[in-house]
């Protein structure tokens, strides 16, 4: 409507009788990459990565690659197939627990 009658009327004219934002009239929506595109190469790498790598591993070899995805949308994409990293089990177990055992056992 806002195209048909460009010649006869200013176009913020045009956007405040039918009450929309003029940016509305020039917004062009971005093209959004596909991710049939993206989730082969995120199987790809974690595969490769012998299922260690998680989204933040993942998104650093995906930006070296050339593809700019979010960490959300990697891990979007490995919950969807099903696919964990193996975590590392931590080293390091805290000493008060022992402690706390030991005092209940002296009584």
């Amino acid at each position: 409507m806002i195209k048909s009658n460009a010649h006869k009327y200013s176009i913020s004219a045009m956007c405040k009788v039918l009450q929309i934002p003029r940016s509305t009239y020039y917004y062009e929506s971005k093209a959004k990459e596909s991710t049939d595109e993206i989730t082969p190469k995120v199987i790809e790498i974690f595969k490769v990565s012998r299922n260690n790598y998680g989204t933040r591993k993942i998104k650093v070899e995906l930006k070296k690659a050339g593809y700019i995805v979010s960490r959300r949308k990697i891990g979007r994409i490995m919950k969807q197939n099903g696919l964990v990293s193996n975590y590392i089990v931590a080293q390091y177990k805290p000493m008060w627990i022992n402690v706390m055992n030991q005092k209940l056992l002296m009584n």
